[in-house]
């Protein structure tokens, strides 16, 4: 998974880097929080973003403010990494828009506890989202049965948009889902399938 880094301070920057791909994800690295804002607004930006909070231009706080400004049904998970211990200032991190912080200089175990906890959110997400899209293309597969359906009273065909007459199992299938097992109803067995049974007994016994 790409975890985003935005810190200004090298030695910070380098060993943020080093301990994220030991523990196996791919780090994109940046040194202030405009490079920052323009990866995450980016095509196939970071699930998952570490953000100095005291960085020029752009600080933590204001990316923050940013991200969650814009709309969407995968918001990226923040982590903010801070000097700041006190309680208001964790209060205003979080109220700013981070899902979590890590105090400076931070305790790699922590670190690492923190970006899991992150990493589950993230999927869980994900997850949601992909069967939101799933149920949004069944309810439109649903909604292309509604309505009037032009049907022939003589052979039960359906005109189709194109203005091509189709078997009704033919056009359901290609509308939904849906699969057919064919069978005869009563009716049909005694008004067709039974009288060519008797017929083709008549002529078995006449020969």
């Amino acid at each position: 998974m790409k975890v985003l880094i935005a810190e200004d301070d090298m030695v910070s920057r380098r060993l943020l880097q080093a301990t994220l791909c030991k523990w196996g994800y791919e780090p994109v690295v940046t040194s202030d929080g405009a490079a920052a804002w323009d990866v995450l607004q980016g095509r196939d930006p970071p699930p998952l973003a570490i953000l100095d909070w005291m960085m020029p231009g752009l600080d933590g706080l204001q990316v923050c403010h940013k991200v969650r400004e814009i709309p969407t049904a995968t918001p990226p998970y923040l982590i903010l990494l801070t000097a700041k211990g006190r309680r208001q200032d964790i209060v205003t991190g979080l109220q700013a828009g981070a899902d979590d912080y890590v105090t400076k200089p931070f305790d790699r175990e922590e670190l690492r506890a923190r970006v899991q906890v992150g990493v589950r959110i993230v999927e869980l997400q994900q997850g949601l989202a992909d069967r939101v899209i799933a149920l949004e293309e069944a309810l439109t597969r649903v909604k292309q049965l509604q309505g009037l359906l032009p049907i022939c009273s003589y052979c039960k065909k359906i005109r189709d948009d194109q203005n091509y007459w189709q078997q009704v199992e033919n056009y359901i299938a290609e509308h939904s889902e849906a699969q057919f097992s064919h069978s005869i109803c009563p009716d049909c067995y005694d008004r067709l399938v039974k009288p060519e049974l008797d017929q083709l007994r008549r002529i078995h016994g006449q020969a």
